[in-house]
């Protein structure tokens, strides 16, 4: 069978997909290949915010290189859908250069996006959120809950009509196009994609996983992270960039709050990958990133 053009590492935040995919690059280039990774994090696009995001280092980069990733401002706002663009240009001209791009990151929505041709709604103009939280004063978070419902049934059925933050969060994401739809309007779920893929899927044990979360955030703020969410929010950060886990946690000086969101985020994108069709899971509990990575090459060898 023919190989696939395309290999794309999905995972929850800390399991360790960076490691793997520096592994699986130099796996590849033992099989004359030219890997490069592609960064599908809806934060990691952002410079300044690289210790937050969890994103590669220079010593990192230097043995792989990745697009898409940090070429951002703190105070610009970015979208799946031009996220969808430039991944899509990116992959391309690897592969007519002849090199092996591996899409790599948690962001489910923007694995998809660069994976797949999704209908995706162009961004919303500047000032929607501001426009919602009018609505809001104006007539009442039961009147914004009732358009939510006409427009996406499926996330209104999951939020109380009283849950103002919710509701225009919701509403905020709908005109983003970034809401999750339900599974019959989606085209998230099929197998289908741009090029042919092979998708893994990496986990580990949930308890474990939580453990190396909480490591995690004790390194990012050993290594600055407070310092980088002040400078980011000194210089005007966006919207989306606030959005990185832990960023209003760090305001605050909340460091168990942090750990708690990233524990909830890293369960999300689990069931993300419970979604994904077709995905080759690989369990990192007891296996190495090295070892991970000859896994993944031999089943990208084989064609399946």
């Amino acid at each position: 069978m023919p190989r696939a053009e395309v290999i794309a590492l999905f995972g929850p935040t800390g399991v360790g997909k960076t490691a793997v995919a520096l592994a699986l690059a130099q796996e590849l280039r033992a099989h004359g290949e030219q890997p490069v990774a592609v960064s599908a994090d809806a934060l990691q696009v952002y410079a300044g915010l690289e210790i937050l995001t969890g994103a590669a280092d220079a010593g990192e980069r230097a043995q792989l290189e990745h697009r898409l990733l940090a070429f951002l401002p703190v105070d610009a706002q970015f979208s799946v859908g031009q996220y969808a663009q430039l991944a899509h240009i990116e992959i391309d001209g690897l592969i007519a250069a002849g090199k092996r791009p591996i899409v790599v990151g948690g962001t489910g929505l923007y694995l998809r996006a660069a994976l797949a041709e999704l209908s995706l709604k162009p961004p919303p103009p500047e000032g929607v959120r501001e426009r919602w939280l009018a609505e809001l004063a104006a007539k009442g978070p039961e009147a914004l809950h009732a358009q939510l419902a006409q427009r996406a049934p499926w996330a209104a059925e999951k939020i109380m009509p009283t849950d103002s933050h919710r509701i225009v969060r919701a509403l905020e994401l709908d005109d983003a196009g970034e809401l999750e739809p339900g599974p019959e309007q989606s085209d998230l779920w099929t197998k289908t994609t741009r090029r042919p893929t092979l998708l893994v899927g990496v986990t580990m044990d949930r308890q474990r996983l939580y453990a190396q979360i909480d490591a995690r955030v004790d390194q990012m703020l050993a290594d600055g992270a407070e310092g980088e969410v002040r400078r980011a929010h000194a210089s005007g950060a966006s919207v989306t960039a606030r959005k990185a886990v832990g960023f209003e946690d760090l305001l605050t000086g909340d460091v168990e709050a942090m750990k708690r969101r990233t524990r909830n985020y890293a369960r999300r994108q689990l069931t993300w990958m419970r979604k994904l069709p077709d995905v080759f899971e690989v369990d990192l509990t007891d296996l190495m990133p090295g070892d991970a990575a000859k896994q993944i090459s031999r089943r990208w060898l084989s064609g399946a």
